[in-house]
C-alpha cells in the first residue's frame, strides 16, 4: 500500500467567500500555504496528498506553479475532495457543474479520484425523499467523474445526512457510488470503521485514516485516540484493497507536520506488521 497525507492540516478547512451567492462557485479549500503544505509533506516521506477542489482553482490560471510543485516534491496528487448539498432541487443544477469543475481540475493536474461528501442536514430534519434525492445526484456525479477518467467514492461526514451506520446502509442501497471510509467520521457517527470496512469491502476504493478520542471528541493523529488502527489495516486488506492509505487530520493544536510524522511513524509501524 501507498501511504498519503492530506493538506487540510495546513490550516484547516474553508468554503470559498464567492459561495454565498453563488453556488456554483462554492469550493471547498484548506485555509493554508498549499505549497508549504506539499513541500512539507513530502518532506516525512509520504508518496501521495489529497488537495480540496478550491486549492486547485485557486491555480487554475497558473497551472504550472502547482504542477511543479508536486515534481519538485516528488509527490503524486492522488485524489481531490469535493461535496454539494445535494438534495435541494433548485440548486441541484448548480451544485453539479461545480462537481464537473472540480473533476475537471483534478484531471487537469492528474488527479486519479474523487471523493465527494455532502448531503446536507434540514433545519426541519430529513425529509422522506432525501436519502433518495443524494442517492440519484451522486449517480450522475459517478458519471460526472468517469467523464473525466476519475473513480469516485462517497465520504460519510459528520453535519451531513449521512454521518452513522444506518444513514450510509440506506444510501448504499439507493447509489452507485464506491466507498470512501474515515476512520474518525465514522467512529464520531457512531460506527465501527473496521465493522463498516468489512460490510462494504467490495465497494471500498479510497480509506481516510485518522484517530478519534471518544473522551474529548477529538480527531488526533493516528495511534493517540481509541480507534483501532490496525483491525482497520487488517480489514482493508482483508477486502483486497491494495492502494492509497490517505491520512487525514482536519486541523492540529501545533505544527501541522508533526502530526503527520507522529502518524507516518505509526501507520509505518502497523504496515510493517
Amino acid at each position: 500500500m501507498k501511504i498519503g497525507y492530506s493538506t487540510i492540516t495546513w490550516g484547516g478547512v474553508v468554503g470559498h467567500p464567492s459561495g454565498v451567492t453563488a453556488v456554483k462557485d462554492l469550493f471547498y479549500r484548506a485555509n493554508g500555504d498549499t505549497l508549504e503544505a506539499i513541500s512539507d509533506i513530502s518532506s516525512v516521506g509520504y508518496q501521495g496528498t489529497e488537495v480540496f477542489d478550491g486549492d486547485l482553482a485557486e491555480y487554475a490560471d497558473r497551472p504550472d506553479v502547482l504542477i511543479d510543485a508536486f515534481k519538485k516534491a516528488k509527490l503524486e496528487l492522488v485524489a481531490v475532495y469535493t461535496g454539494a448539498n445535494f438534495i435541494y432541487d433548485d440548486i441541484l443544477e448548480d451544485e453539479l457543474h461545480k462537481i464537473s469543475q472540480s473533476a475537471k481540475l483534478a484531471s487537469e493536474f492528474g488527479a486519479t479520484r474523487l471523493v465527494v461528501g455532502g448531503g446536507a442536514k434540514r433545519a426541519r430534519g430529513e425529509q422522506p425523499d432525501d436519502m433518495a434525492k443524494l442517492g440519484r445526484a451522486l449517480d450522475q456525479v459517478v458519471e460526472i467523474a468517469a467523464s473525466f477518467g476519475l473513480d469516485c467514492t462517497y465520504h460519510p461526514h459528520l453535519g451531513t445526512i449521512v454521518e452513522g451506520p444506518d444513514a450510509l446502509e440506506r444510501l448504499m442501497g439507493l447509489s452507485t457510488i464506491k466507498f470512501c471510509p474515515d476512520t474518525a467520521h465514522l467512529t464520531a457517527g457512531g460506527g465501527n470503521p473496521v465493522e463498516l470496512i468489512e460490510k462494504y469491502a467490495d465497494r471500498l476504493a479510497h480509506v481516510h485514516l485518522k484517530d478519534y478520542k471518544y473522551a474529548t471528541g477529538d480527531f488526533l493523529p493516528l495511534g493517540q485516540g481509541d480507534i483501532d488502527i490496525p483491525g482497520v489495516i487488517a480489514a482493508v486488506r482483508s477486502a483486497g484493497y491494495d492502494s492509497w492509505l490517505m491520512v487525514e487530520l482536519d486541523s492540529y493544536d501545533g505544527d501541522p507536520t508533526d502530526a503527520a510524522v507522529i502518524s507516518k511513524r505509526y501507520l509505518d509501524d502497523v504496515l510493517a506488521h
